[in-house]
This record gives C-alpha cells, sequence and structure tokens, in this order.
C-alpha cells in the first residue's frame, strides 16, 4: 500500500518509551523464563515449528503482546493483529482468506471480549491449520473463554516481571535514553527501588512512570531522579485492582491463608494491599468473619465476637479508621489457636444428608407438649439437668456413630475445644474422637 500522508505522520510521532524498547526477539525478552527459558515449554513448541493455538493470560504489563511479536519474528511469519474493540468475524475471514497465500501468526489482545460465536468461528480456523493463534487475556481463560476453545488450546501463565525483571528493563530505557535522545539520567538507589518496587510487576506502568520523569529536558541534559519524584508520580497513577478479576481473588486468597496459617505479618501485608486497593472494608470484614469460626472455631470462640464486632464497626467508621478495626480482627484470627472441626463436621453432615436415606426423629425427641403426645409414643425423653452430671446417655440420632461428623481438633490445654474434651471425657468415660482420626488397632 502506497504510504500517504496520515502514514506518514505516524511514522514521525514521538512513540512511548514502552513502544520504543520493546524486545524484537525471544533472546531480548525479560522475565517469563519459566516458559520461555531455553527448555520452557513454549519456546520448545516455537523451536519446533508447531505452535498451534496458544492462550497467555497475566496481568497488565507482563509481556503478552510483546511475547506474540516477537515468536512471530523467530518463527518468519506474517503478523496480524486483531481486537474484539475493532475487529469482527469480517476481519477474521479477510485474514483467513490472506492465510490461504500467506504463512500468517495471528495475535487476538483481550481474546475475552469475543463473544462466544466469534470464539467458535476462530476455533474452527485454527482446528484446520488455517493459521496459528496466539491470543491474550488478563482473566483466567477457564473463567472467561470458551470450552471448547481453552480445551484445545496450549494455555500458558504469564506472571508479574520480579524486581529484578523490572530493574533491568530500567537500565534498558536508561541505556535507550542516553543513546538514542542524549538524555543522561541518574537514578538515585532510593528512587530506583520505589520505582521498581511501586510498580507491581507491570512493566508498562514503570516504562509509564520513567518517561514522566523524564520529560522535557533538552538532549545533552543530565537529569537526577530522586524518591520523592518517584513517589509524586506513582501518587497520580494507583495500581489498578479489578474486584472481578483474578488479583482480587487470588489477593483474598491470600490473606485468608495468611490467617489460617497464623502468619501475623503476611496478615497485615495482605490486608494492606486489599485496603491500598481501595477493597470495600465491609467485604473483608465478612471474609475475617467467616474464618472465625472456619479457622479459629471452637479452640477460641471469642473470635467471632471480636470479627462480628468488627464488621458491626466498619458498616459505621469508614478509612483510613476502619483499617485499624480490621487489623484487630485479622490479627485475632491469625493469633489464636485454629480448629476447623466446625466447618469440617457441618461439611460431613451435609454430604451425609444430601446423600444417604433421611433418619426418622426417635420417638423419645419428638415434640411432646401437647394432649396426646404420650399416646402417640412419645415419651421416655431423658432430661441431661435432672442428673448431676448434666448428662445422660440416651440415642439422639439412631445409626449415626460418635466421631462421625464432630472430631475435636483440641490442641493445648488451654483451648476451649481441649478443655471441653476433658471435660466429657470424665463425665462420659469416653475418649472424645479427634482429628485425624486414629487407625485401628493404632495407640
Amino acid at each position: 500500500m502506497k504510504p500517504d500522508l496520515f502514514s506518514k505522520a505516524q511514522e514521525q510521532r514521538p512513540k512511548p518509551l514502552a513502544a520504543e524498547i520493546r524486545p524484537q526477539t525471544l533472546d531480548e525478552l525479560i522475565g517469563q523464563q519459566h516458559i520461555l527459558g531455553p527448555n520452557g515449554p513454549l519456546r520448545r513448541r516455537v523451536r519446533a515449528g508447531r505452535l498451534g493455538t496458544v492462550i497467555l493470560f497475566g496481568p497488565p504489563g507482563v509481556g503478552k503482546t510483546t511475547i506474540a511479536r516477537a515468536i512471530g519474528q523467530e518463527m518468519k511469519k506474517e503478523f496480524r493483529s486483531l481486537h474484539p474493540a475493532s475487529s469482527n468475524v469480517s476481519d477474521i475471514k479477510a485474514v483467513a482468506q490472506e492465510a490461504q497465500a500467506k504463512d500468517i501468526l495471528v495475535f487476538i489482545d483481550e481474546i475475552h471480549r469475543f463473544s462466544s460465536a466469534q470464539q467458535d468461528y476462530l476455533l474452527d480456523l485454527t482446528e484446520t491449520g488455517t493459521f496459528d493463534l496466539i491470543a491474550a487475556t488478563t482473566g483466567n481463560p477457564y473463567h472467561v473463554l470458551t470450552p471448547a476453545l481453552v480445551s484445545r488450546a496450549s494455555i500458558f501463565q504469564l506472571e508479574p516481571h520480579s524486581l529484578e525483571d523490572l530493574q533491568q528493563v530500567v537500565e534498558r530505557a536508561v541505556a535507550l535514553l542516553a543513546s538514542h535522545k542524549d538524555l543522561h539520567i541518574h537514578l538515585e538507589a532510593d528512587a530506583m527501588k520505589q520505582l521498581i518496587g511501586r510498580a507491581g510487576g507491570d512493566a508498562r506502568r514503570v516504562l509509564n512512570a520513567l518517561e514522566t520523569l523524564v520529560l522535557g529536558p533538552a538532549p545533552g541534559s543530565a537529569v537526577s531522579i530522586t524518591g520523592a519524584m518517584v513517589e509524586d508520580v506513582y501518587q497520580a497513577s494507583p495500581l489498578p485492582f479489578d474486584r472481578k478479576g483474578d488479583y482480587h481473588y487470588d489477593t483474598i486468597s491470600a490473606f485468608i491463608k495468611a490467617m489460617r496459617g497464623s502468619d501475623p505479618d503476611a496478615t497485615l501485608y495482605w490486608l494492606a494491599r486489599l485496603i491500598h486497593s481501595g477493597e470495600d472494608p465491609r467485604f473483608i470484614a465478612r471474609r475475617i468473619l467467616i474464618h472465625a469460626s472456619e479457622d479459629v472455631g471452637l479452640a477460641d470462640n471469642t473470635a467471632l465476637q471480636t470479627a462480628a464486632a468488627a464488621l458491626t464497626a466498619v458498616q459505621h467508621v469508614g478509612y483510613p479508621e476502619a483499617q485499624i478495626v480490621l487489623a484487630h480482627a485479622a490479627l485475632h484470627i491469625t493469633r489464636a489457636p485454629k480448629s476447623n472441626s466446625a466447618c469440617r463436621g457441618i461439611g460431613a453432615a451435609m454430604t451425609y444428608v444430601k446423600s444417604q436415606p433421611m433418619i426418622p426423629v426417635p420417638p423419645h425427641l419428638r415434640d411432646g407438649h401437647y394432649a396426646g403426645a404420650a399416646k402417640l409414643g412419645h415419651v421416655d425423653y431423658q432430661f441431661p439437668h435432672d442428673d448431676p452430671r448434666g448428662w445422660v446417655e440416651q440415642t439422639y440420632a439412631p445409626g449415626i456413630q460418635p466421631g462421625q461428623f464432630y472430631q475435636s481438633d483440641g490442641r493445648g490445654s488451654q483451648t476451649f475445644e481441649a478443655r471441653a474434651d476433658a471435660w466429657w471425657e470424665r463425665v462420659t468415660g469416653r475418649p472424645q474422637p479427634k482429628y485425624p482420626p486414629e487407625e485401628p488397632g493404632s495407640s
């Protein structure tokens, strides 16, 4: 196609720094060595010339587009880029027609925005080998793409860049600015630490921040970047937080597992990440409330009281004070002894109720507070409070054996559950079933 005034103007327009230093080959890529290293699975597919359909998923700024372009370069294929915002089935058909005469690699960014019908149309073209396809998405493919496309694709998860990766990216950009723009940049140690540490593993974000910091000076200038300057740039562009995406669910999962794992510092770190990202304090408090029973439970009954009070408090107190309330409750869950017996027990009981025949209510447990109940046989219930021990031997659920659902997690003599175990063993003369249950014949 003959160049026109518009294409010439586009060529002359300054490119963003991220586009200027985009690697052209796989060897130039920084990061993602788990799939692109010498023996990485994606690298092996490229080396063998058998790409097929590949789905890259991960957060923004981890190199999905860059990897696709570098693979096209490596495999010497014509590169065609489509995007759901501007492409439809007719555009896909046009590329498919072109692929009859050329070896084409199609790249589709944000493929999750294509409809199911469009994804199915793509699937037919890739299955017949019309072209190789690399698709990119920030969502989990198993959640956002059609099962048919997922089942026929090779799926590779890209990780956020490490601090070492991002430092290499910054150093490469500084070298390019020196050689191409005659800008000599000095990053103070604290500035480098903040620049890469606040980027959230996003190379594009760190490059955009660096570009903002060096805009303005004439060629030949020396630019010194301080930590305070980096702080100002990042204050203007907070980290993104998708409350429906993997980042949200992964972060709350890490927070929950840190509480369950009794690591107070990790708990506070993930809590701070959630708060910094603008997560609703009521959502966080509800998660803490659940885990007060799920993970602490009978080991410390006051944990549920603390969590319930925290939920009430954050409904009346907003940030920043709410973060103290959330920290208080989260640390109670974290520092408390743990028992999973309530969660495990109700889960086992629910499974039994759903899968087994219904157990009739024994006559002695049926309602006897009306005239005629005795004539129906609703008698012989023994009132535990009439016994000096506060307990009598009688059947409450015929066929259900001790320990079938509830198995104590009593650990240490100071927990409520351990004290209760000792009490009931003295009263009943029977050992309390424990978790995990002992094997028959073990001592």
